[in-house]
């Protein structure tokens, strides 16, 4: 967990903290059922054996495992959670589009490169979240997460030419935006300041 998880959790360098005892049991009981519920629908049946023996691992994975309290490091805003499903259905469709067009145009000889982008955020949720978001979009693939430089790298295509690669590093830009619109502490939803800029780490064909 990094430091700003912990400052942003309000926990940090505080005995007892406020995620008190009763919170975190709740928590751990929450997670038993869902990890309780998962076990029974992969082994497809509810006998006893099964019922009985997912409810001994569920309990144990959540005494001897706890997951650290996330509630307090997100914080969800309802117009942009809400405006999320429509951005990513529309950049979905887009780069798909795009991405099915330069098969269609250049078959194997679509270039593709791999970028280096520079993120703003310090909290391991938001890094996490924006590497998924990025990942969902056709044609790119988030393969690195520098977690000390704050840095994802990024195989997209099509990249054929600076101008292109730029817009794709953009898009990371605008995926990481929307994270931290949607669940980002209220303090961290300004426009980022990007004076550094990442680079692309040389092209490949496709």
């Amino acid at each position: 967990m990094s430091p700003a998880d912990n400052q942003a959790d309000g926990t940090a360098n505080t005995p007892g903290g406020r995620d008190g005892p009763p919170r975190r049991t709740s928590r751990q009981w929450l997670l038993a059922l869902w990890l309780w519920v998962l076990w029974t629908v992969l082994w497809g049946s509810v006998g006893p054996v099964v019922l009985v023996g997912g409810a001994v691992v569920a309990l144990l994975v959540a005494v001897l495992f706890p997951l650290p309290a996330i509630a307090r490091r997100a914080r969800f805003h309802p117009l942009w959670l809400l405006l999320l499903p429509a951005h990513l259905l529309a950049g979905l469709v887009g780069s798909a589009v795009a991405v099915a067009l330069e098969a269609v145009r250049r078959g194997p000889r679509v270039r593709a490169a791999v970028l280096e982008v520079p993120l703003r955020s310090e909290s391991d949720l938001m890094i996490a979240a924006t590497a998924n978001m990025a990942s969902l979009t056709p044609g790119t693939l988030v393969l690195e997460i520098d977690r000390d430089r704050r840095r994802l790298y990024v195989h997209a295509l099509p990249a054929r030419d600076a101008l292109e690669v730029e817009r794709r590093r953009e898009e990371v830009v605008v995926a990481e935006r929307w994270v931290v619109r949607t669940i980002g502490p209220a303090g961290t939803r300004k426009e980022p300041d990007r004076r550094e800029r990442g680079h692309g780490r040389g092209e490949e064909p496709g």
